[in-house]
């Protein structure tokens, strides 16, 4: 009899063994698509409103939150530590702690940058600053660009930010909700910015010199830049806007180049369906190299350059809020030929997509409880 009860004691506690492993373990399901099956990994959960993911030298990653905060993710050690010194953030609708990325010789000079809403005395609107990168702490930090000039809107920011093979950084700002802004010549508004890595305006930015310009511009006439990467053989700079109702676009960056929105756009008003703008084409304003409609709403953009899924070397991939999945375009030179949709409503908003070191593709969903994930072939 005594040794029935402790065999019963035994399988109850196995039981609550079994039970308490399967709490901490992060669920792990698969998916089909027309080239692999993917097994999704959960690594980490708990981030609020999570934007952006960059990857240290050390294996940590650099996972920003809009709410304001900014943390060292450490998959081994499956914990978060929180980064201190962060300039003072205007957390407003879209607006907050927004993109991470790292200087392109980060593992000398530690520094890192990132793009946030910052207060000024006529609104908010996206800054960048720079720091030094200092255990858990940001030390001698730089604002390196302010948005003029500023709103009380909560919208648009914009705020990818890209560095290039000269090591130019490239910043994405929105119209910040007022569509006239992004024509004009003395607004930051709806513009791509490049700048030296320190803040200083390059001397053959397009627009230096012409009286009446920001010359920190580059272009102009965008609506809401959220994605942005380098195409691995041109080095030409890619990016993604949210259109309007429909008319989301893919476009390549040139200097001096109007790409048109409020004036051109495939996108409606909203609700009422109507007509913005001129139409969809009109003189001295450049074309979309790829339209959405109805709107997908994307965000995040990264070119495919690893070895765990060679089908997909030189895809263009990039989330999508709106129906909560993750597209992959196929290419031929700049012409898309295929897309691929994929994880529909199986991890939620994704916020940002990156290729890790490894290889694998890395995930951020955008909601209060957002999580880290990674996308892994399975191996039949």
């Amino acid at each position: 009899m005594k040794l029935l009860k402790i065999a019963f004691l035994t399988f109850v506690l196995t039981l609550l063994t079994l039970a308490l492993l399967a709490a901490f373990i992060k669920p792990e399901i698969a998916v089909r698509t027309a080239d692999y099956k993917l097994r999704i990994e959960e690594l980490a959960d708990g981030l609020d409103h999570p934007w952006s993911l960059a990857f240290l030298p050390s294996g940590r990653m650099l996972i920003s939150e809009r709410s304001g905060r900014l943390w060292l993710f450490a998959e081994a050690e499956q914990k978060k530590i929180e980064v201190f010194g962060l300039p003072p953030i205007a957390v407003q609708g879209q607006g907050g702690l927004l993109d991470v990325v790292l200087h392109p010789d980060f593992e000398r000079n530690r520094l890192i940058y990132f793009s946030y809403s910052g207060k000024g005395p006529e609104g908010i609107g996206t800054e960048v600053a720079r720091a030094r990168l200092a255990g858990r702490q940001l030390e001698d930090l730089q604002v390196v660009f302010r948005m003029e000039p500023k709103s009380d809107s909560g919208r648009h920011f914009g705020s990818r930010m890209v560095f290039d093979r000269d090591g130019f950084l490239y910043i994405t700002l929105g119209d910040r909700g007022d569509r006239p802004r992004a024509q004009r010549p003395d607004d930051h508004a709806g513009s791509v910015i490049r700048l030296h890595d320190d803040g200083r305006i390059p001397e053959d930015n397009p627009f230096v010199g012409h009286d009446g310009w920001k010359a920190e511009k580059f272009t102009l006439g965008q609506r809401n830049i959220q994605g942005a990467a380098l195409h691995p053989q041109t080095g030409e700079l890619w990016t993604h806007e949210h259109g309007p109702q429909g008319g989301d676009e893919i476009n390549i960056i040139h200097a001096g180049v109007n790409y048109g929105w409020p004036v051109i756009t495939y996108g409606v008003n909203y609700g009422i369906g109507t007509k913005i703008g001129e139409g969809t084409h009109k003189e001295g304003m450049a074309q979309p190299l790829h339209v959405w409609v109805p709107s997908i709403a994307p965000s995040g953009m990264m070119f495919y350059t690893g070895d765990k899924f060679p089908e997909w070397q030189g895809n263009l991939f990039l989330g999508a809020l709106k129906d909560r999945m993750l597209v992959r375009l196929e290419l031929n030179g700049e012409k898309i030929i295929r897309e691929e949709r994929f994880l529909k409503d199986t991890v939620g908003r994704i916020r940002d997509v990156r290729q890790g070191p490894d290889g694998f593709i890395y995930l951020l969903t955008d909601h209060e409880d957002g999580k880290l994930i990674r996308l892994k072939p399975v191996k039949n």
